[in-house]
């Protein structure tokens, strides 16, 4: 039990850290609502939950054994990225009036949970986690498959709370122009920073 203990403090501290996941719940949830933003963070647990499987199935060894994949998976990652933060930026600068629509505001819950699962399945930093942190946790009782449902569970679980700060801050930034404004270029330049940080990610 203890064991666990541990392994749900170590997935708190790396939910809490700032993210392309964190960044991404928050600004659909200041952009388009809760509605959409719980879509995102429904995809980006569908996405952590093929990590996990992947990690069970020894399909993560692929990017560390196949520098290849590495590549692909790195690149394409941080050009959706790029995408993502280059739309908040194209969005908010069109129009007299300011607008805080997203990267191609979500229409729909289904457009939302698609944005969510690529923005984490792109990301091969998601996988490497899962495949080096859960077998660290695997001991008599405590089976991966318990340990995998537990990290999608707690990151659902912060993604809603992120979905609920988002709106908030929409009702608040609804009276504030500027600080619409601020919240757009800031979440994508978050965005692009995470995109350019991948780029540069070594080979494990």
């Amino acid at each position: 039990m203890s064991e666990f203990i541990l392994f749900v403090g170590a997935l708190v501290v790396v939910y809490l850290l700032p993210g392309p996941d964190m960044v991404l719940v928050l600004q659909t949830g200041a952009s388009a609502g809760r509605g959409p933003a719980i879509a995102t963070g429904a995809g980006l647990a569908l996405a952590r939950a093929a990590h996990v499987a992947f990690a069970g199935l020894g399909l993560a060894a692929l990017l560390t054994t196949s520098p290849m994949a590495f590549e692909v998976v790195r690149f394409v990652g941080s050009a959706y990225l790029l995408w993502l933060g280059l739309e908040i930026l194209r969005s908010d600068s069109g129009d007299d009036a300011i607008r805080i629509n997203g990267p191609k505001q979500p229409s729909s819950h289904g457009t939302a949970l698609w944005r969510g699962f690529l923005t984490n399945i792109l990301n091969p930093k998601a996988l490497l986690f899962c495949s080096v942190l859960l077998p660290q946790f695997i001991v008599p009782g405590v089976q991966f498959l318990m340990l995998g449902m537990t990290l999608v569970v707690v990151g659902l679980a912060f993604d809603l709370t992120y979905a609920t700060v988002g709106s908030l801050l929409s009702g608040w930034m609804s009276r504030r122009p500027l600080a619409q404004r601020a919240q757009s270029w800031t979440f994508a330049a978050l965005l692009i920073g995470f995109a350019l940080r991948l780029v540069l990610m070594p080979h494990p």
